[in-house]
């Protein structure tokens, strides 16, 4: 099969294959995707809530454990009585 031959045949399978896309394709692609939005944007709202949480609760233990201030050196009593 020659080159034009081959390109006949997919041109004419390729006229022959065109259906009709259904017209209640559209709006079922619609709904599909307007439920797949609100499903990713409360997945979203669920974790950015824990997130927060975490967020408050490192800040609150922060500013109570102060834990950029370095240890005392002081570990032992001192001695006396030499």
């Amino acid at each position: 099969m020659k080159r034009e031959e081959r390109e006949a045949a997919v041109r004419d399978a390729m006229r022959r294959a065109v259906a009709p896309v259904p017209p209640e394709l559209h709006a079922d692609a619609v709904r599909r995707g307007d439920r797949l939005l609100r499903r990713r944007r409360l997945v979203r709202r669920v974790l950015l809530l824990p997130a927060c949480a975490a967020a408050v609760a490192f800040a609150v233990w922060a500013a109570g454990a102060h834990p950029w201030v370095e240890p005392s050196t002081r570990t032992t009593p001192p001695v006396t009585g030499w």
